[in-house]
């Protein structure tokens, strides 16, 4: 690890770095975690980074007048960490195209306690596994305490739908309990869909 690189010391899991940008021309800076502010994020794995991802971005842009970054986590709840070699391969792919912020937060609700304040742009899947006790160690309990934690930090979820199983599924298709309805934002389907994935252009493996 090249001393003061903090890329290097988030992927390694080193020092006290949680959060890292990387802007469209590559300058790279650690950021102090915690810090409310005004903005959205669309967190993926970005493997392959794609038109998708970048209309989506657009999108939000335009429609709720944000300035939107793209966070890639290093860790992964079901995956073994990313090398820090295959991250910067993943962040290259960001040059001109926007700022990307990398963390160690592979939930929701901890990119929220990193990124308080902001909107997280999501596809369908992602909302579906947001809301499903499952994915909390089988706990309701726990996946309400979670999204109340998002709420209370002041965060958002923009939704956008996905095809699946041969129709398109939007935030209407999900059940979303009264708790944490005003956590959940539409993005309508007029002004984005993208039937791309990166698991497609792959020819499978991880979603995004």
């Amino acid at each position: 690890m090249s001393a003061g690189d903090p890329l290097a010391e988030l992927a390694a899991g080193e020092g006290a770095v949680q959060l890292v940008a990387v802007a469209a021309d590559g300058a790279v800076e650690a950021l102090e975690a915690g810090v409310a502010a005004h903005g959205a994020v669309l967190s993926g794995s970005f493997n392959p980074l794609h038109e998708g991802h970048l209309r989506l971005a657009a999108v939000v842009a335009e429609m709720r007048g944000l300035d939107v970054s793209f966070e890639l986590s290093v860790t992964n709840v079901d995956k073994p960490p990313l090398a820090v070699a295959e991250v910067r391969r993943r962040v290259a792919q960001f040059r001109g195209e926007g700022r990307v912020l990398l963390t160690r937060a592979p939930t929701f609700v901890e990119k929220a306690r990193l990124l308080p304040g902001r909107a997280f742009i999501v596809g369908w899947d992602t909302a579906v596994r947001l809301l499903a006790p499952r994915y909390y160690g089988r706990s309701p309990q726990t996946m309400f305490e979670a999204l109340a934690e998002m709420q209370a930090l002041g965060c958002g979820v923009l939704v956008a739908g996905r095809e699946h199983e041969g129709s398109f599924r939007t935030l209407a298709d999900i059940d979303v309990p009264a708790a944490a309805a005003r956590l959940f934002e539409a993005i309508p389907e007029t002004m984005f869909r993208a039937d791309i994935s990166s698991t497609e252009l792959r020819g499978g493996g991880e979603n995004s």
